[in-house]
């Protein structure tokens, strides 16, 4: 059974920055590509960005350009994403989740997930 950990969430002030780790079970960066989802509070899941087997990365918020890097570090199964000046409207739980599909921004098509780690902005 695939298996998907987040961590690296919690409470930090505007302007700070995070990096969120998701860590897989060995041999799922080889075989499956893997999306950061956030969901904020009475709001859908919402794709943030997803990186494929070949490394290649995509960002599927258009108006948050620059202040989400996604990344991944093979030998340790691990799957990265760094936010860089936080905004209150960043506060969400975070979700990596696993395709066998391109990479895209539908939740639906992502098989695995995790459990998810919360981010929240405030001042």
């Amino acid at each position: 059974q695939l298996q998907l950990v987040e961590s690296g969430g919690g409470l930090v002030q505007p302007g700070e920055s995070l990096r969120l780790s998701c860590v897989t079970s060995p041999d799922t960066l080889e075989r499956y590509q893997i999306g950061w989802f956030r969901q904020a509070p009475g709001k859908q899941r919402e794709g943030v960005s997803c990186i494929n087997r070949g490394g290649a990365s995509l960002y599927f918020l258009d108006s948050e350009m620059g202040r989400f890097t996604i990344s991944r570090d093979d030998a340790e199964n691990t799957v990265y994403l760094q936010i860089d000046r936080l905004k209150a409207e960043d506060t969400a739980a975070y979700y990596c989740a696993a395709t066998i599909q391109f990479c895209n921004s539908n939740p639906s098509r992502y098989i695995y997930w995790g459990r998810g780690t919360q981010v929240t902005v405030s001042s």
